[in-house]
């Protein structure tokens, strides 16, 4: 019988989590007669699980999720469980990602036996090293778990230099858009990103930016995207303030890699976005200089200065109108979020949304819809997403009509208001 068999829940969801996970694995000799299995959905899992069982003498199923997920994931938990018990054999389930991190006792019980804390590629690597070797893993720092219902934290995790961890892995074929930037200085009442990666920002460093840039080349990838809080924070050493500098130099290099290839640079557009306060003539022409991108995506989330401090975004509505006449005149889209439902709104503050939203249109931009949910560690965390008001309903009907607006609100909205009872 082999010794251990990891298996990966892999949805589209947490691709981007997992591809720095098993980045950080690929160059561990440890590993290389442990096989890894991705399964890719529940039914595919459970066919699986009865043979991985009878071959391995211990599996691992590694899960990495967010609160969006929790009550799928709560309610496969229990069937998990239940088909456990009928084998009468059970392997070991560890959960990480941006909702075990905030809800570290409610996630060990659902049925995990371990969660792994913040940023996972050190603790992630130590603890299946020492796991694979049957040594004592229950110091290694970033781990959570219950001994007789007591909750163990073993402490916070080393910080990770994003230098010393390729941004996905090749050797697995796990390949994405490629991590930039860690961790943000603002602290937004409804975003967890501070609360996981902290308030200080670490940049890849360009020479190492380019080195995957061109590994990727070599592999045939044409089209490239970045991961980062707000893209025109690069290599801002307090994630505030502009170094134009450092993003031109990144552009720069990046355009002189990628162009002759034949490929494609998308900056400041999905899965990031930018700050309205940080797009400005200067930012605008290097995306025009150096990217391919037409649009630009910009966290707005209100109308109302006054919702927007109490959110803590620390911009202002002007702000946001700014940007978005800017990216137009420099002919970019803008596709604007908006956070429908947030603590704190009066009918005054939505009617300030509104009419926000449809000046934006007019302007030129799209309307990114979303609808509040409470988020573990958040200050938002315990309210109650509001009802949405008769008239911003249809104003979100007229702007989908037109094609102005798009995104989950619909479905989030159903899913705020069941996050408060079942989690």
């Amino acid at each position: 019988m082999k010794k251990i068999g990891l298996v990966i829940l892999d949805s589209k969801t947490n691709r981007y989590s997992f591809n720095a996970l098993l980045g950080a694995l690929e160059k561990e000799e440890f590993l290389n007669e442990t096989p890894i299995y991705f399964l890719k959905s529940e039914s595919e899992l459970f066919s699986k699980l009865s043979e991985l069982l009878e071959e391995f003498q211990k599996v691992i199923i590694a899960f990495s999720f967010f609160t969006t997920q929790v009550l799928e994931i709560k309610d496969l938990l229990e069937r998990l469980n239940h088909y456990f018990k009928i084998l009468k054999k059970r392997p070991l389930l560890v959960a990480g990602g941006a909702h075990p991190t905030g809800k570290i006792r409610s996630t060990l019980k659902m049925g995990f036996d371990l969660v792994f804390i913040r940023e996972g590629e050190k603790s992630w690597v130590d603890f299946l090293r020492a796991f694979l070797k049957e040594e004592p893993w229950e110091k290694i720092k970033g781990i959570a778990f219950l001994k007789e219902e007591k909750l163990i934290f073993t402490g916070i995790p080393e910080e990770v230099d994003l230098n010393n961890y390729p941004p996905f892995s090749l050797k697995y074929n796990r390949i994405g858009p490629i991590e930039i930037t860690r961790g943000c200085p603002y602290k937004c009442a409804f975003c967890q990103t501070p609360r996981i990666f902290g308030n200080k920002v670490k940049h890849r460093s360009i020479e190492v930016i380019l080195k995957y840039v061109e590994l990727l080349l070599k592999r045939g990838i044409r089209d490239f995207r970045f991961i980062t809080p707000n893209a025109f924070s690069y290599g801002s050493l307090d994630g505030r303030s502009l170094n134009l500098s450092s993003l031109e130099e990144l552009l720069k290099g990046l355009k002189k890699l990628i162009k002759p290839k034949g490929g494609r640079i998308f900056f400041g557009t999905f899965p990031s976005e930018v700050r309205p306060e940080h797009v400005n003539e200067e930012t605008v022409e290097l995306i025009r200089k150096y990217a391919d991108n037409d649009n630009l995506v910009i966290g707005a989330q209100s109308g109302s200065d006054r919702i927007l401090k109490i959110c803590q975004r620390e911009h202002t509505v002007e702000d946001i109108y700014r940007a978005v006449k800017l990216s137009v005149k420099a002919g970019l889209k803008p596709k604007v979020d908006f956070i429908f439902g947030l603590p704190g709104e009066t009918k005054e503050d939505v009617e300030l949304t509104i009419k926000t939203m449809e000046d934006l249109t007019k302007i030129g931009a799209i309307i990114h819809a979303h609808t509040f949910m409470p988020l573990p560690q958040t200050p938002f965390s315990s309210q109650r997403p509001k009802e949405l008001d008769t008239q911003l309903l249809k104003t979100i009907n007229k702007l989908l009509g037109k094609g102005l607006l798009y995104g989950d609100w619909k479905k989030q909205k159903l899913l705020g208001e069941k996050i408060l009872t079942r989690i």
